[in-house]
């Protein structure tokens, strides 16, 4: 395994960029993203992008490791020896960025259910806003997973000449009909939530059950079966059959209750529903005479990582993006990671797959 030690302590703070014309052609004022910002500052420049729940921490600290801190750190697959690591809590997220959470400036009070849609693009455009404004005007790379693969894949579109290499991870050109109907029901669940009051609820009374439900909806999407059957084995809890249905009768019942409780004390509801949203309208092609066509704009090489397993993402997609790249003259390689994990296998198991993003850094 490789350390996690961090090569020094991470800088975290907050861009200002001012107005923001969203692609709906509605405007935000004051826009703010979070950062963290790990390595020396004159290093060449990698840019995280996170998925649905995640938020700037990808490298965190020795106590607090980020999300991504098997993946990047002093001595790892992404060095920060060698490099510059920044990643920014998306627009709409609840970790710093302007969101759901954030004061609107035109009557004072925080947004809730009033902030508008985004979409990926409004994502990224804000993010290459922020690092002009902190003096960035190449990278590296980009790179990230799930939502943050959709966010890699419009950056090698919107500005195609400021990267060197893309990494699209766990992700496909398009967000799938199977795809967005669990994200429906995962949004039914929050908004049937009695404390949901169209968004406007308190912090006294946030739709927790509803945002549990929707979070352990997604946790058996994001695993295979065979992960779960194995890890659990029909294991029942010290209750066992019980006496309620409110109580849980065996360990995988347990843990999805757990899971559920945890994203509820730790995430706003609107944002999760505004980033469901934004995954929702992910279509690279929108606009761009369909998908294929779109990747004619993509400059750079593409690094395309797949996981076997994934529902949400098959990487049977991912692969035919790749062999249509190449077959417009762009440069694309594709991998499959064997795994257990599924769609999560972007957050674990570094040691089967770091490798191949750090081969390439090394080219």
């Amino acid at each position: 395994m490789r350390p996690l030690t961090v090569a020094s302590p991470s800088k975290t703070g907050n861009v200002t960029i001012g107005s923001l014309q969203l692609e709906s052609g509605k405007v935000l004022q004051d826009v703010s993203l979070a950062y963290e910002r790990s390595g020396s500052l004159d290093a060449p420049v990698i840019l995280v992008c996170h998925a649905l729940t995640g938020n700037q921490y990808a490298v965190g600290t020795d106590d607090t490791p980020g999300w991504w801190a098997g993946l990047i750190n002093q001595g790892s697959y992404i060095d920060t020896n060698k490099y510059q690591v920044i990643s920014f809590n998306v627009l709409g997220g609840c970790d710093g960025s302007t969101g759901p959470l954030s004061e609107n400036p035109e009557t004072g009070k925080p947004y809730k259910g009033d902030f508008p849609f985004l979409t990926i693009r409004d994502m990224v455009n804000a993010q290459y806003e922020a690092l002009q404004r902190l003096g960035i005007t190449h990278l590296k790379a980009v790179l990230g997973g799930s939502l943050g693969g959709m966010q890699v894949m419009e950056w090698g579109i919107l500005y195609p000449d400021m990267m060197d290499v893309i990494f699209p991870i766990a992700a496909t050109p398009y967000l799938s009909d199977y795809a967005i109907a669990f994200n429906n029901i995962a949004r039914v669940a929050i908004t049937s939530d009695p404390n949901w009051n169209n968004g406007q609820y308190s912090h006294d009374s946030l739709p927790e059950s509803g945002l549990s439900i929707a979070r352990m909806i997604g946790m058996i999407t994001y695993r295979t079966d065979n992960l779960f059957n194995d890890r659990f084995s029909r294991e029942q809890t010290e209750t066992g059959i019980g006496e309620s249905h409110k109580e849980a009768t065996y360990q995988i019942e347990s843990y999805l209750n757990y899971q559920g409780k945890k994203i509820a004390q730790r995430f706003d509801p609107n944002s999760y529903l505004y980033l469901l949203r934004a995954m929702d309208s992910h279509d690279i092609g929108r606009g761009r005479g369909g998908w294929q066509q779109a990747l004619s704009l993509i400059r750079s090489p593409i690094v395309a990582i797949g996981f076997e397993g994934d529902l949400l993402y098959p990487p049977s997609k991912l692969e035919l993006l790749t062999n249509e790249a190449n077959q417009r003259g762009g440069k694309a390689d594709f991998h499959k990671v064997n795994t257990r994990f599924g769609h999560d296998g972007f957050l674990v198991e570094f040691e089967n797959w770091g490798n191949l993003i750090q081969n390439q850094l090394n080219e």
